[in-house]
């Protein structure tokens, strides 16, 4: 028999990369992470997780100890628009704190809120916090200083050639220090924008290069967040012709620079001159980057995958990039562990490529939204928008103006956030398919709306509801599927024909050995809220199916939703 080193090698360990692996081994699935680098990433990259990223990683465990990593829940959120961090903002927006986003969360009943509100953590922050979780998570192996070189794939899996560049970091890593050849069932490549992996398979990304370079500079001042006399927040963006913005880090005490520069050198000048008052600090690292919006040509070669930056990338306005990522890994996870353990059908795994190539079309296309607003506000700018006189204020209350309106697409994004659905899915069913209940005739939500209205449509992720003893449904369910029966349960007939159906439904999903739960619910208010009494849900807490009865052909509808 071939001899397999692990079920699936994950190149790369970023958030995506690590976050795909401790999901995997959380579902019993064998996973080896392997990073060239030594060391997770020191450079601030992402800076906030979104509330659907949160509501994740709650569900993998880990929301508590990125909350206490990351900025202070009871900071404000606040963006300004300035000249200098003393002089009066030209715009200022105030943001709720997590605290407080999580008591409107509380006190939502409809769904329209998340379960779990955003959170700004530094990349640099993150990823040692994922990569230590997945080095304690069962069946998970991390192994940095192991570099990717070349694959081949066949009918049973992928040979894997890698480079070890450093001594293992423990005992149990020892084995894989001293081998170049990884044998794996699949092999996903989260290996950031230039993915050697995406390379190998010769996948084009399609869309709008090189649109924009600048530096990111990284700078430690103690003191300058407590001292800003404007206030607090965690952007300021300068109104210049640079595209200059100073942002907040999770610590308060580090700072990142986004600007337009020629050297080191104009950047530490910039950063004194937006400041404006003295302080002590220090500039840690400048680096050049490049804005672009791309899309894969496809996310899937047979056994070899694509996640994250290496299958689409984004301009960080709107902060879609990472936590579009971790939608990937947390889509692929699911599906993976199903096919490796024999419930999941052909459809199952293929619908990954379809699901998450048009969630990342829409994503770059509401990242070009976010940027076009903030471009549409510089634009504005004039030379003498720092006179004192009749022409600076005139500038200034212009830009202003504009910036009300332009500026917010870049900070209120929850439609994409929350609100994307999977449309034409081959393991859903939306209204209208034949396994789909005859009487729903709602018409479907826009799945690019910027702001978020809840829905079960199928494909839509399932709005948070909170129960009547104060718990999350969420929190309720498991990582298999779960059919939620949200007519008032009164221990009724076993013998009525829903139950009957729904215990077929139970047999089908057995069958096929997939896991499948079902939850009771006397919920009036879910039940209104969802519009149906009954709603299917994937592990992912995707809707797949909704009605007010099972069709009458039970097996085909697990079979359909299971990928058969």
């Amino acid at each position: 028999m071939t001899r397999f080193d692990t079920d699936v090698l994950i190149v790369g360990a970023g958030p995506v990369g690590l976050t795909l692996a401790i999901d995997l081994g959380r579902r019993g699935v064998r996973c080896t992470v392997i990073e060239r680098n030594l060391a997770p990433s020191p450079h601030p990259k992402m800076e906030r997780c979104n509330a659907r990223t949160m509501e994740i990683y709650r569900r993998l465990g880990i929301e508590p100890a990125i909350r206490a990593a990351g900025y202070p829940s009871s900071y404000p959120m606040d963006v300004f628009i300035v000249t200098r961090l003393i002089d009066p903002p030209l715009l200022h927006l105030p943001y709720p704190s997590v605290d407080e986003l999580k008591a409107r969360s509380r006190a939502c009943t409809d769904g329209r809120e998340p379960l779990e509100p955003y959170q700004l953590i530094s990349q640099y922050t993150l990823e040692p916090l994922l990569k230590r979780v997945a080095e304690n998570t069962p069946n998970v192996t991390v192994h940095f200083g192991c570099e990717f070189r070349s694959f081949e794939q066949d009918d049973e899996g992928v040979t894997v050639q890698t480079q070890p560049i450093a001594a293992p970091a423990t005992h149990d890593m020892a084995a894989l220090a001293g081998e170049l050849t990884l044998r794996a069932r699949y092999l996903v490549g989260c290996d950031g924008g230039s993915s050697a992996v995406r390379k190998q398979l010769g996948i084009r990304l399609e869309g709008e290069a090189d649109l924009l370079q600048l530096w990111q500079a990284l700078f430690v001042c103690d003191d300058l967040y407590e001292r800003i006399p404007i206030g607090r927040g965690r952007h300021f963006h300068v109104a210049d012709n640079r595209n200059t913005q100073l942002i907040v880090q999770d610590s308060c005490r580090h700072f990142t620079l986004h600007t337009v520069a020629e050297n080191e050198e104009e950047i530490r000048d910039r950063f004194e001159r937006i400041v404006g008052m003295p302080v002590q600090y220090q500039m840690l690292s400048a680096n050049r980057w490049t804005q672009h919006l791309l899309v894969a040509e496809r996310y899937r070669e047979r056994r070899v995958l694509l996640a994250g930056d290496s299958a689409h990338l984004m301009i960080p306005t709107g902060g879609l990039g990472m936590n579009t990522g971790v939608g990937d890994a947390i889509d692929l996870a699911w599906k993976l562990a199903g096919t490796l353990q024999g419930w999941g059908g052909p459809n199952l795994l293929e619908s990954y490529a379809s699901e998450r190539r048009q969630l990342g079309l829409r994503n770059v296309g509401g990242s070009r939204y976010a940027s076009r607003g903030r471009r549409a506000w510089r634009s504005t700018w004039r030379p003498e928008i720092t006179e004192d006189s009749a022409a600076g204020a005139e500038a200034r209350a212009n830009l202003a103006r504009i910036a009300d309106v332009e500026q917010r697409k870049t900070n209120e994004l929850l439609g994409i956030e929350l609100g994307y659905r999977y449309v034409d899915s081959p393991i859903i069913c939306e209204p209208g398919h034949a396994l789909a209940d005859p009487t729903d005739s709602v018409a479907a939500p826009d799945p690019d709306a910027i702001t978020y209205t809840p829905s079960t449509w199928p494909g839509s992720r399932m709005p948070n509801q909170w129960l009547a003893d104060g718990s999350a449904l969420q929190d309720r369910l498991g990582s298999g599927y779960a059919l939620l029966v949200l007519e008032p349960h009164t221990g009724g007939d076993a013998a009525t024909p829903a139950r009957h159906a729904i215990e077929q439904l139970v047999s089908a999903f057995a069958t096929r050995a997939a896991p499948l739960e079902v939850h009771r619910l006397n919920e009036p208010a879910i039940r209104a809220n969802a519009g149906h009494a009954l709603v299917l849900l994937r592990p992912d807490l995707h809707v797949a199916w909704r009605g007010d009865t099972l069709p009458d052909d039970v097996a085909a509808l697990a079979d359909r939703l299971t990928g058969h």
